[in-house]
């Protein structure tokens, strides 16, 4: 397996991993899949700022992907990010989303970025539903990110209101005077 930089060429191939994440779950509160032509503006604009990668097999298959977008529109959140990463169903849980997520982070780190932040639908202990489990959280827990916040029943789909969690991994140290974000500067 091999990480590498995702291009608009991708966004057919993206999309089908990610259709049935909105189809068939509540990983993301996404009602319809997007178009293609939406999906490929969604990778333009993000990774003219921020790393938007993939993790491609010997053949080419495109096994998952990740990218890092915008946390708040506001300067003083330049520091800080929003994690995204999806795994094809039959790749979950074969380490394609820890080697995203370490190429991510590195690149990301790079750049100047201080504050990665996950936000996660949520179920919570004890609890079973067919459309999301916490995976997610499980995930993130594992690569350091500490839960923050709990929004209760805050999204709503499937007929099942669910819990939006957030969690958060410092990936530098933060100073008075922080280095200025090279944004659409990263590699991989």
């Amino acid at each position: 397996m091999r990480i590498e930089k995702v291009t608009t060429n991708d966004a057919k191939e993206l999309l089908s991993i990610y259709a049935p994440y909105v189809t068939d779950t509540a990983i993301t509160f996404e009602y319809e899949v997007p178009s293609l032509e939406e999906f490929t503006g969604r990778i333009i604009n993000i990774s003219s700022k921020f790393p938007y990668i993939k993790a491609v097999d010997d053949n080419g298959t495109i096994l998952g992907y990740a990218y890092a977008s915008s946390f708040k529109g506001r300067a003083a959140y330049d520091w800080s990010v929003e994690m995204t990463v999806y795994v094809a169903k039959d790749k979950r849980q074969t380490g394609v989303g820890t080697a995203l997520y370490d190429a991510l982070e590195e690149s990301l780190k790079n750049m100047g970025i201080l504050n990665a932040n996950a936000c996660i639908a949520f179920l919570g202990e004890g609890k079973t539903d067919e459309h999301l489990t916490d995976d997610s959280f499980y995930f993130h827990d594992k690569r350091g990110y500490k839960l923050v916040g709990t929004f209760h029943d805050s999204g709503f789909k499937f007929g099942t209101w669910y819990d939006m969690i957030w969690m958060e991994k410092m990936l530098g140290e933060h100073s008075n005077t922080p280095e200025k974000v090279q944004f659409g500067q990263w590699t991989i």
